[in-house]
This record gives C-alpha cells, sequence and structure tokens, in this order.
C-alpha cells in the first residue's frame, strides 16, 4: 500500500478525503488522517478499510516526523503558517508534499534543498490560489503557442452563496473563515497596473471602486481589486502585459454596503474595546457615532451615513439586528472587528441545508497579427451540501489529484513550485470538468481601458 499522510481534516480536506478514499483500492492507496480532535478525522474516514484516524499534534516532534517517515507523500492542511516544520522534515526524510497554501518567503527557501532531493513541493493548488493558475495559465500558454502577445489579464474570483440559498438582503453568506471577508483588503493599498500605468487603492476607497461582471444564468457581479494584483505578473509571464488586475467577486451592492462598516470603523482590528464583553449590538454601534442629547443611535447613523429613508442600506443594517439593545456581544478584550464577525455570524451563517457557490472569471485580452482579440473564461461551481460544499470541493479536489499525479509520477519537475506547467494543469483541469468545476471559454470583441490614447487617463 502506498501512505498518504494527510495532515488537518478541517472543512477543507472533506472532499479531498472522499476523491481519495474513492481511488483507494485502484490505486493501492491507504490514508493517514491526523487531526489535532481524533474525533474530526474519523468523521473524516467514513469507516473507510482504507484510512486511518489518529490525533496528531504537529508540535509533537517525535510524533510528527515519526508519522512523516511512515508516509508515501505528505499532504498539508494546516493554516499556511503551520506549515514549514512539516515541510522541512518532508525535506529530512525525503517526501514529496502537497499544500494548498500561498508559498510564503520560508516554504520557497527550502527550494534548492527541495531540488537537491529531487523532491516536488506543490503549493499554491487549491482553489484560489489554484485553480486560478491553472486556468489562466492554460489559456495564456494557447495564446502564445498560436503567436499572440498578452496585452490584459484580469482575474477575478469569489465565494458566494448559491442563489436557491441567498435569503437576504447582502446577498451574501460565510462560506469560509469568516474572519478574513471582515479584514479583507487591509494592510495596504490595493495595486494593480491599468493601460501601462500603475494604479493604487488605499482601503479608505476600495469598495467604492469595483467593476461589473456578466454571468450568463446567473446573473450580475462586481469586483473589488486584491491587495497585490502585481504579484503573478512574473510568474504568468505577463511583465509585458499593459494590463494586469485580480480581484474579488460580489453580488452587486456588497460592496457599496460594506464599505458603511469600513467608513464607521467597524473594520479595525489593530485595538481592544473596553468592556466589550459587555456591550450590546446597539452600545457597539454607538462607539463610532458623535454624542447627541438628542438624536437616536438610528438618526445619527443615518445621519454619519448619509443613508436616506428609502435606502436599501438602511434595510441591509436593520437586517443584521445592529441596534439591538438586548443582545450582548459577549467577547472579552475584543477589537472592533471580531465584534462585527460576531455579529454577522448571526445572520450570515449557512444553515443545514444552504449550499455555496464559487465564480471564477478570467479576461484574456491579447494582440495577433496587428489585430486585438479577448477570451472571456467563466466558471460557476455549486455546493452538494454543507459537507462537500463548493469551496471544499473546489480547494480539496485539485489538491488530492496533484497528490496522485506526484505519486503516480506523472508531475516530475523537482523543486517548491506553483500548479503553472502543463504537466501538472492539463490532466487536473481536465479531471476537475467530471466533477462539474468547467470553464466556459468565449470570444470577445476587445474592450481596453483606452480608447483615446491622448487622454492620458
Amino acid at each position: 500500500m502506498r501512505n498518504i499522510l494527510i495532515i488537518g481534516a478541517g472543512r477543507s480536506a472533506s472532499s479531498l478525503i472522499q476523491y481519495l478514499l474513492n481511488k483507494s483500492t485502484q490505486e493501492n492507496l491507504h490514508l493517514t488522517i491526523g487531526d489535532l480532535s481524533l474525533e474530526l478525522a474519523q468523521r473524516k474516514t467514513n469507516n473507510h478499510p482504507n484510512a486511518t484516524a489518529i490525533a496528531l499534534d504537529i508540535n509533537n516532534v517525535t510524533q510528527r516526523q515519526s508519522e512523516i517517515q511512515k508516509a508515501d507523500i505528505v499532504i498539508s492542511m494546516l493554516p499556511a503558517h503551520m506549515h514549514i516544520e512539516v515541510a522541512k522534515d518532508c525535506v529530512t526524510f525525503k517526501k514529496n508534499m502537497v499544500t494548498a497554501s500561498y508559498v510564503s518567503d520560508a516554504m520557497q527557501s527550502l527550494d534548492a534543498d527541495v531540488k537537491a532531493n529531487g523532491l516536488i513541493f506543490m503549493n499554491e493548488i487549491g482553489l484560489d490560489p489554484g485553480i486560478d493558475h491553472m486556468s489562466a495559465m492554460k489559456v495564456i500558454h494557447e495564446i502564445e503557442a498560436k503567436g499572440g502577445k498578452m496585452i490584459l489579464f484580469e482575474s477575478f474570483c469569489g465565494g458566494l452563496v448559491a442563489p436557491e440559498s441567498d435569503d437576504n438582503l447582502w446577498n451574501y453568506k460565510f462560506t469560509w473563515a469568516p474572519r478574513n471577508v471582515v479584514l479583507a483588503g487591509q494592510g495596504g493599498a490595493a495595486k494593480f497596473i491599468q493601460e501601462g500605468k500603475y494604479k493604487y487603492i488605499p482601503y479608505h476607497k476600495l469598495f467604492r471602486r469595483t467593476e461589473f461582471l456578466y454571468v450568463e444564468g446567473y446573473g450580475k457581479f462586481e469586483g473589488y481589486a486584491n491587495r497585490d494584483s502585481l504579484k503573478y505578473r512574473s510568474v504568468y509571464g505577463l511583465d509585458d502585459a499593459l494590463t494586469v488586475y485580480r480581484g474579488t467577486i460580489r453580488r452587486v451592492g456588497f460592496s457599496k454596503a460594506w464599505n458603511m462598516f469600513v467608513q464607521l470603523g467597524m473594520t479595525d482590528d489593530t485595538y481592544i474595546l473596553d468592556d466589550s464583553e459587555n456591550l450590546s449590538y446597539r452600545d457597539f454601534i454607538n462607539l463610532f457615532l458623535p454624542y447627541s442629547p438628542t438624536d437616536s443611535v438610528e438618526i445619527k447613523t443615518r445621519l454619519q451615513l448619509g443613508i436616506e429613508q428609502d435606502d436599501i442600506m438602511w434595510d441591509k443594517l436593520l437586517e443584521l439586528d445592529l441596534f439591538n439593545p438586548n443582545k450582548k456581544v459577549g467577547l472579552k478584550n475584543a477589537t472592533p472587528a471580531q465584534i462585527l464577525e460576531r455579529i454577522l455570524n448571526d445572520s450570515w451563517t449557512l444553515q443545514p441545508d444552504d449550499k455555496d457557490m464559487i465564480v471564477m472569471y478570467h479576461k484574456f485580452g491579447y494582440e495577433i497579427n496587428g489585430e486585438k482579440k479577448q477570451i472571456d473564461s467563466k466558471m460557476v461551481c455549486i455546493g452538494d451540501d454543507q459537507t462537500y460544499t463548493a469551496m471544499a470541493k473546489t480547494v480539496g479536489l485539485p489538491v488530492a489529484m496533484a497528490t496522485l499525479q506526484i505519486l503516480n509520477g506523472n508531475i516530475k519537475t523537482p523543486g517548491v513550485q506553483l500548479p503553472i506547467r502543463k504537466e501538472v494543469y492539463e490532466p487536473i483541469l481536465k479531471e476537475l470538468e467530471e466533477f462539474g468545476v468547467i470553464f466556459k471559454e468565449t470570444e470577445m470583441p476587445y474592450v481596453g481601458y483606452n480608447p483615446d490614447k491622448l487622454m492620458g487617463n
């Protein structure tokens, strides 16, 4: 039997484990699923004869190294900052490794050792990062193969609620880590390049600079800029492209509404609120409003945010029960962002019957034989249920597929890497189609941003 060690049995591991268990007999696989919670690991094995659940504490060096030594390949589904000790052990014991996380500087520093040992450390092979890299590189390579020169690349991705479960005014529910949603866009200005000019959007303006997208059968969406769109410019071979922009997808109207929290200061995670535990929801919003001897919290909120009486923005705030004097925050030493997350969890948690949805949208602008052309590539994936969510599918399946491709010797290039080479993305994208992750590519007329070059934009 070939032993696969999976470290971390959280939400994103469900589809990954199911896929490998379904292949385990024909591929001669045995899965060791390790998690701090033995019960969680056991649940994920589904009592399958080719799986063993263990309680695994990665801070227990002896146990961690013992399990890694026994494995033929290691999958780490731990939080990104926890991969590195596992990675170092994989170098020591000469084991290939797969993660869905961004390549950290610490991981990248192992590249020479990984190559020297002929090992493959595949990273960023989840959804975003992951499927975005693979689907983008496929089209970019096809354009280049026919002699085209890339001039524009835009890429958007979002985890949303499926249309049949979309039942609130925000058209949004948490499909992944709520904290990441609350803190999105913080830590520096969004940076991208548009028509050859660098552009920056500071955090307090981020949610008012959106771009509209249309997906057949699903309607209109909006995208706001990711923090650093230029991170993958060289990786994708787009150093000469005039426009490179990566963004996050939401339903139209979300960003404008979210901006209310940003402007009030409720997304701030840099300081702790006094006596946060005893604050009511009403007290919380009132912290950010000026004192008035006559005006209610509601009136002050309207005045502060410039909300008219018939504005849907007001209904969105009411829906969150923000002005309730009887609901207590109940969090000790909490930051504004942590309290906002607690309040939003009341309204935005997926219910047992809810389904989630992933939307990805790429735009490729290129020049060939003096003519400008565009290809739009769109993918929508709907979850099955609360265990096999669209997020778990799109994060976990590429990880599982890459693991099997490495085990079977189909992926050969050693090193710390991303899934941007044909030997990686071609078979995985093809197989993902069997699971409903299908990109529809359409030829479009090229629409740039700068029709009149003399205007300087």
